[in-house]
């Protein structure tokens, strides 16, 4: 999943070495299968035992934009369980910055073809371009 962040970042232009990525969930459940472990969604309780942590780094990172990847992290971020499909593209107004919420990388992976990971890539690449298009508008030096 980071790889297919580090490409869509490089695709919509956004220089990774300007954006601060962190995790909205501290920590990682997971399920043994065979010789892998498999990465096990945290729960509500979870999320919002972590929300302290990131609300810290948001008090100090001071961020005018946020990208929430993914349902648990815009939970995390705005307080509510909303989905993907009714937020997407779309910014909300926030005391911490302005969020964009969109899918997080790993679902690119769990497309059933390469069409399909391809058409959601491109659709996560153009989220992307719209954060880095509000970054301009905000901060013209932004460009790379």
């Amino acid at each position: 999943a980071g790889r297919i962040l580090d490409e869509a970042l490089a695709a919509a232009d956004l220089p990774r070495e300007r954006l601060y990525v962190t995790n909205a969930v501290k920590h990682f459940k997971n399920e043994p299968r065979g010789k892998f472990r498999l990465h096990k969604k945290p729960d509500a309780r979870e999320v919002e035992a972590c929300r302290w942590w990131l609300r810290q780094e948001l008090r100090l990172v001071q961020p005018r934009l946020i990208v929430a990847l993914g349902a648990t992290a815009a939970l995390s971020v705005l307080g509510k369980a909303v989905t993907i499909k009714a937020l997407r593209g779309v910014w909300q107004r926030l005391p911490e910055g302005e969020v964009l919420v969109t899918v997080h990388p790993s679902f690119l992976l769990r497309q059933r073809d390469a069409a399909a990971r391809r058409h959601e890539f491109d659709k996560f690449v153009v989220d992307l371009a719209l954060v880095r298009d509000r970054a301009l508008r905000l901060d013209r030096s932004f460009a790379a």
